[in-house]
């Protein structure tokens, strides 16, 4: 960053209550971005899975271009490409989702790009250099673009309890590839007591790792499960439940250490923003009208994913994500970060 650039101290934690555009135009008012005049932009979010409704209407991914281009940078918005089968898991495909959920270049009024490319093969390799990653493969828009603002929508998650930024750069930046490595341990175990033998589990597998056998219950092929989870978060009878090779804590610490290794290349010039309304359940990855869990909360805005997702916690409560999704220690997430020296 050079000397003459703009500033927002790293410990600094923005706050604007409301839910409006306005409401967020009022926080990045207040915002001294590390930005320089001309430079590209990305800004990265989450335009929801086909089928789901609580993603954050584009309204709000606009207030962030308009922004941007009065700054006289030059922004565009952008996802990747995912695991799991849906309308994302191509960049055709994602694109084709992003447009039917209102993110198009006549309404964000900039480009929308898919950051790890179409058939999801333009990646780079990253040093990694925690316990579980010695690197790191993530969207080779980490060196397209000159800066970003990750802007998340901050809700329940059914294996890291929260989604926030910390997720948004790590699952949402990282490639195909990563993603699974993160997911490796997490395999579905069926109750037949529930089972109706709809057949959805077979159908929605990216991996073909499900079957259902003419006379009997679905079964899965461990070895050939890639670990995204999507037949437990979409089975209609929650017949199928996360069994965890290794403890559950693994798996937040493979998100926290793929989030530090892509914020050692982008976070000199990042600014974090996490809206903090409509929070329900799940994802935005789940197709499906999720049930709210929290009043909103506003906007959060900083310069690190740490320090923002935990203020979102303590400005929404602890007890929402709790309830919804019990027994899982998001609170390893942040104690990790620290260890690994993923900190201000």
């Amino acid at each position: 960053m050079r000397e003459s650039e703009p500033k927002i101290p790293t410990a600094d934690i923005l706050h604007v209550p409301g839910n409006s555009a306005e409401s967020l135009r009022c926080l990045l008012q207040d915002l001294s971005p590390p930005f320089t005049v001309g430079e590209s932009v990305g800004i990265k979010i989450h335009w929801g899975e086909r089928g789901n409704e609580g993603f954050l209407h584009p309204r709000y991914a606009r207030e962030i271009v308009r922004w941007l281009t009065e700054l006289g940078v030059r922004p565009f918005v952008f996802d990747t490409t995912v695991l799991y089968s849906g309308g994302r898991r191509s960049g055709e495909e994602s694109l084709k989702t992003a447009a039917e959920h209102g993110f198009t270049e006549a309404y964000l009024e900039c480009p929308v790009r898919i950051g790890d490319g179409m058939d999801g093969r333009d990646v780079v390799e990253i040093e990694g250099g925690g316990r579980h990653f010695p690197s790191v493969q993530a969207a080779s828009i980490l060196h397209k673009a000159d800066a970003f603002v990750i802007f998340s929508h901050f809700k329940g998650h059914m294996v890291s309890s929260f989604g926030g930024a910390i997720k948004n750069i790590s699952m949402g930046m990282a490639s195909r590839a990563q993603k699974q490595r993160m997911h490796a341990d997490a395999h579905p175990v069926l109750s037949r007591k529930r089972c109706i033998r709809c057949g959805l589990c077979v159908e929605v597998c990216p991996a073909g790792a499900a079957a259902m056998p003419a006379d009997g219950d679905p079964v899965y092929d461990l070895n050939a499960c890639i670990g995204c989870a999507q037949c437990i978060a979409l089975c209609p009878q929650s017949a199928l439940k996360i069994l965890w090779d290794t403890d559950i804590t693994v798996f937040q610490e493979k998100l926290v250490e793929t989030a530090a290794a892509i914020w050692r290349v982008i976070g000199p010039k990042t600014v974090i923003v996490n809206a903090l309304i409509r929070i329900v359940t799940e994802c935005d990855c789940l197709p499906g009208n999720h049930p709210v869990i929290a009043e909103d909360a506003g906007f959060v805005a900083g310069r690190h994913p740490v320090l923002v997702d935990e203020e979102s916690i303590r400005r929404i409560g602890a007890e929402p994500f709790d309830r919804a999704h019990a027994q899982i220690p998001w609170q390893r997430q942040f104690a990790y970060a620290r260890e690994i020296g993923f900190t201000p």
